[in-house]
């Protein structure tokens, strides 16, 4: 047993001195601790890392352009206009609304037009009413033609001043809208009548009643608002940048969520000259003719406003310029093949095409589509070529092979 244990010993100690001596060694070795801060830093200047801005020519076949959606469109000359789109709502042109009043005090008996909504002509029974003011002007009125009558025999001044009280009697009625017909009854009955009827002044449809029947109205004050929408407006937000666009009597064409597949055309009438300081947008109003009714005030529309279009300028597909933050390149087919990456000076925009001022000429092929799939590539082209700039990276230094066993070097 004693035997046994002392082999053991020996054994253990003859794996574990060994063990010990390389720690011990690796420990009196070590190199020194890298600082926290120089963890994972690079010195990124040296690595000289390409960007957009330093994009190289591309070789592609057309195969592999069109495995990844590559495709391709000329530089083209051709008017350019600008479409804006917005949103509005259908509001009441201002300019065919009209208040209701009456110009005498009294009681309402009647009412003809007794539901908002409901459309009216001019001329047709708006209300009947009990006014004492109408009453002493029908009674000065039968005087003065029963002085008329008295005085024929008299001279002609006392005949033409009872003739004057007439007209006087029959002008004050009209200017409080009774009409001719209604006087001509009351002097035709020789009484005075208890209640007028008022007609219409206006046509339209009553977007607003104030009356009831029963109710003591004074004279100014509004029974109805009516409007005609015949014709009617669109107001709609554009923002700052779109506001030169914006020109009165451009087309624009509108769709509405309640009449799906409808679309009408009308014209800008209106930029509204102030700005909201928080959404920073202005409104614009568009009319449109609306001889059927069917543009009801508070329907949704989309607006699609055309703004003035220029003349004939270079243009290529809004999907071929690649903006890099410091400049806008488009990608240029060779007659190699290669796609050259240019830089380019932009104008004008439309939802398809941009203009282009500088850096392509009439006729050029530029990429229109997947640009950022060959930008990725241009740039991994640039990456490789300037790995040799990073360091411990020297592309170009000879790699030693390594040598053969049993001393000297492979030829």
């Amino acid at each position: 047993m004693a035997n046994n244990l002392g082999r053991i010993g020996r054994a253990l100690a003859l794996v574990l001195i060994p063990v010990f001596a390389v720690v011990a060694a690796w420990w009196f070795t070590r190199p020194a601790a890298v600082p926290p801060t120089a963890v994972g830093a690079v010195d990124h200047a040296a690595m000289d890392m390409p960007t957009s801005d330093s994009a190289t020519p591309v070789m592609m076949d057309s195969a592999s352009a069109r495995r990844i959606g590559v495709t391709f469109a000329p530089v083209t000359q051709e008017p350019l206009g600008r479409e804006v789109r917005t949103v509005g709502q259908v509001v009441v042109d201002e300019t065919r609304m009209r208040t209701v009043t009456l110009k005498v005090d009294g009681f309402v008996e009647r009412l003809y037009v007794d539901y908002t909504g409901q459309r009216m002509t001019r001329g047709t029974p708006l209300l009947t009413i009990y006014s004492p003011m109408l009453v002493t002007a029908q009674e000065e009125l039968l005087l003065a033609r029963q002085l008329t009558n008295e005085v024929m025999g008299s001279s002609i001044d006392t005949r033409t001043g009872a003739d004057d009280l007439v007209q006087a009697a029959r002008r004050r009625l009209r200017w409080w809208d009774i009409s001719d017909e209604q006087i001509a009854r009351v002097e035709q009955a020789g009484t005075a009548q208890r209640a007028l009827t008022i007609y219409a002044p206006v046509g339209g449809t009553v977007l607003e009643k104030n009356v009831t029947v029963g109710q003591r109205i004074m004279a100014g004050e509004p029974l109805y608002r009516v409007a005609d929408l015949s014709s009617v407006w669109v107001d709609g937000e554009v923002y700052e940048r779109d506001l030169g666009a914006m020109r009165v009597g451009n087309l624009v064409t509108a769709t509405f969520d309640a009449l799906p597949g409808v679309s009408m055309t009308g014209r800008i009438a209106y930029v509204y000259p102030t700005l909201s300081a928080d959404s920073r947008t202005a409104r614009v109003r568009v009319s449109f003719a609306n001889p059927a009714s069917r543009l009801l005030p508070g329907m949704y529309a989309t607006l699609r406003m055309e703004s003035d279009t220029r003349g004939v300028v270079l243009s290529v597909p809004r999907g071929a310029v690649l903006a890099t933050g410091n400049r806008q390149l488009v990608f240029v087919r060779l007659a190699n093949g290669q796609l050259q990456p240019r830089t380019v000076s932009i104008g004008a925009s439309s939802d398809e095409r941009v203009e282009i001022l500088r850096g392509v000429a009439l006729g050029d092929t530029v990429v229109a589509s997947a640009t950022f799939l060959v930008d990725a590539e241009s740039n991994l082209g640039s990456a490789l070529g300037g790995m040799g700039n990073m360091p411990g990276m020297d592309m170009t230094a000879p790699v030693p092979l390594p040598a053969k066993k049993g001393g000297g070097a492979r030829p």
